[in-house]
């Protein structure tokens, strides 16, 4: 009888273990769960570690793992290793296609965020005073870029703006911090949209195009020093009271921190400007295996998901009237019209390299 109670147990034991091995690989919804892995854009890493952005993706059967890297620089990785790319536009995402061979995949584009440069509060006052910032409210506005433009091109110190004698902080040259243009997609975009003032409004295309706009683009980044692989680690000094008083930021990192409350410390005298000429940021979403070719369309479309997109700053996809109502509560420091702001094209893949190249110094050729 021992004996046949012992293997009795053994059985249900055995029994158990397979139950939980079959359990683990499910949703909550019993649906079998497919394990990605993906490179993504620094200014994702919160929303892809959030436990309710996790806990969501569980539910339709994904588990999601992500490292970060520059948009610019993902067609650079063995990009066997993955299962999908997500960089902050469609620009290197076209790269990212032909590097993996999957040229023509159905790419996705779930959310969107402007470019804003976020100032202190002191500097944002004294280029609002010497007519390079125009005020919108006490902790907004917009950067008006042909007149920043101009101060830059004459190497304009702070000194030389009226009233920034008043701020010991405020030294040396007027620039905005940004990340390296040549793997950074924000960098990169920074100087599509400068590109297009500085050649009298339209987008550079040619190599003329390129001679005539490379010397303001390098006085742009040679005055910074050392660059800034992603958007994220200038966010963070700027946020914790250090860094530069003017920085290159998605608009989604400043959201984020007023959604989630936690604009306090070296953030709660920020002034956030909306650049007058900007190019958008569609994240494009880039299936390289067969196992992630639904999950970008998951992420535009599921309900969750979108308002998670929302509670981490971004734009979904047709969704102005969610992140409107988001944001409400702040309307001194965002602009969820994008009213008064210009959007334009970016020049294509090997021009805008060309530029980075040439604002980095290196070479004269596209």
């Amino acid at each position: 009888m021992r004996r046949i109670l012992g293997i009795a147990l053994a059985v249900l034991l055995i029994g158990g273990v397979i139950a939980v091995i079959v359990i683990g690989g499910q949703g909550p919804d019993h649906t079998p769960t497919k394990s990605v892995r993906g490179v993504i854009g620094s200014e994702k890493s919160e929303f892809f570690r959030d436990p309710d952005v996790t806990k969501a993706l569980a539910a339709k059967g994904y588990t999601v793992k992500t490292e970060t890297s520059g948009s610019w620089a993902m067609d650079q990785l063995d990009l066997k290793e993955y299962d999908f790319a997500f960089p902050s536009s469609s620009e290197p995402a076209q790269e990212i296609e032909a590097a993996a061979g999957v040229k023509g995949a159905q790419t996705t584009k779930p959310f969107f965020s402007p470019l804003v440069v976020i100032a202190r509060a002191n500097a944002a006052k004294v280029l609002a005073d010497n007519g390079l910032v125009r005020m919108s409210g006490k902790n907004s506005g917009t950067l008006l870029m042909g007149p920043y433009l101009k101060a830059a091109e004459e190497d304009r110190n702070w000194q030389q703006l009226t009233g920034a004698n008043a701020f010991t902080e405020l030294a040396g040259r007027v620039f905005i911090k940004t990340t390296d243009p040549a793997t950074s997609n924000s960098g990169a975009l920074f100087i599509a949209a400068t590109s297009n003032v500085a050649n009298s409004g339209t987008v550079v295309s040619d190599d003329a195009g390129i001679a005539r706009t490379a010397p303001l683009l390098r006085k742009l980044i040679s005055v910074q020093g050392a660059l800034e692989p992603s958007t994220d680690d200038p966010f963070r000094a700027f946020i914790s009271g250090s860094g530069e008083p003017l920085i290159l930021a998605y608009e989604s990192q400043v959201a984020s921190l007023l959604i989630q409350k936690q604009a306090t410390g070296g953030a709660a005298d920020m002034v956030v400007l909306y650049p007058d000429t900007t190019v958008n940021s569609p994240h494009t979403f880039v299936p390289i295996s067969e196992k992630a070719k639904e999950l970008g369309t998951l992420l535009a479309t599921d309900p969750k998901l979108r308002e998670l997109a929302v509670r981490h700053g971004f734009r979904p996809q047709e969704g102005v009237a969610e992140f409107t109502a988001a944001t409400a509560p702040y309307p001194g420091y965002l602009n969820p019209g994008l009213t008064g702001i210009r959007q334009v094209g970016a020049p294509t893949v090997k021009v805008l390299m060309a530029l980075a190249a040439r604002a980095k110094g290196q070479g004269d050729t596209p």
